[in-house]
């Protein structure tokens, strides 16, 4: 990551952005490592490689863009399901990311934070989390979260557990439960809502990646494999974003020719 300092409002608007129109939150389904690599002749691990640079460049333009948060899904539940010698190699991915990017999170004054069962990853890429949350804890920075063993339906499940335990201890009545109170319950309890969900690969699914909290997002796919995809995609998904009439369910306020 480079250590430059955010954009200036002018420099924002010369990508063809308005400053005032920037989403808040930004979550990404950085999908098709495994065909970048295979398309090239290359072992679907090596695009699990190439993919991080992608990481690093949209970490620090996010950043640099003034993001409140952005959220990259890693690792999902399912993904599990993947050869036992991809895992392998995925988990050591991973922990090397944890290490060699943890000074450089650090210095961007960056947030680091996770979602997802963590608790199931081995004890090693636990401890390599932790020490780099607790590095970062204190920064004022972009939020950068990583979905980790994340998946939605076991969240929510999760946070219905949680609620169900309550009322029957007698913390809380079931009719009292607000949607606020189950957004506070979800792993991603505190942080803000996505505003826009990048999916790369040009796949148009969800994949179980926060269901409750994108239920007004609004949704970019790009065509480019995530190992290629770098800042211009990313201004362009922002660009996407800030055209669009976000209404929230409503209508768009009458003006004197609607009328």
């Amino acid at each position: 990551m480079s250590r430059e300092t955010p954009y200036t409002s002018e420099q924002i608007r010369s990508f063809g952005l308005e400053p005032d129109r920037l989403p808040r939150h930004i979550a990404i389904i950085m999908d098709g490592n495994g065909r970048w690599a295979q398309s090239r002749g290359l072992p679907r691990i090596e695009g699990h490689r190439r993919g991080v640079n992608s990481v690093r460049a949209v970490v620090e333009e996010a950043s640099r863009l003034g993001l409140e948060q952005l959220t990259l899904y890693c690792f999902s539940s399912e993904n599990w399901k993947r050869p036992p010698t991809e895992l392998n190699l995925l988990m050591r991915l991973l922990r090397h990311y944890l290490v060699e990017e943890r000074e450089e999170i650090h210095s961007q004054g960056l947030r680091f934070s996770t979602i997802g069962i963590t608790s199931e990853l081995s004890p090693v890429i636990q401890e390599e989390i932790s020490r780099t949350t607790a590095r970062t804890q204190n920064n004022t920075g972009m939020r950068l979260c990583l979905a980790i063993n994340y998946g939605a339906r076991a969240e929510i499940c999760q946070a219905v557990r949680q609620l169900a335990q309550k009322a029957s201890s007698g913390q809380i009545a079931p009719e009292t439960i607000t949607e606020e109170m189950i957004s506070a319950e979800l792993m991603t309890g505190g942080m803000p809502d996505p505003d826009l969900v990048i999916r790369t690969a040009s796949e148009y699914r969800i994949s179980n990646f926060l269901l409750w909290q994108i239920s007004y997002a609004e949704l970019y796919i790009c065509q480019k494999h995530w190992p290629d995809f770098r800042e211009q995609d990313l201004r362009e998904a922002i660009s996407s974003f800030s055209g669009r009439d976000r209404r929230f369910g409503g209508l768009r306020p009458k003006t004197a020719l609607s009328e």
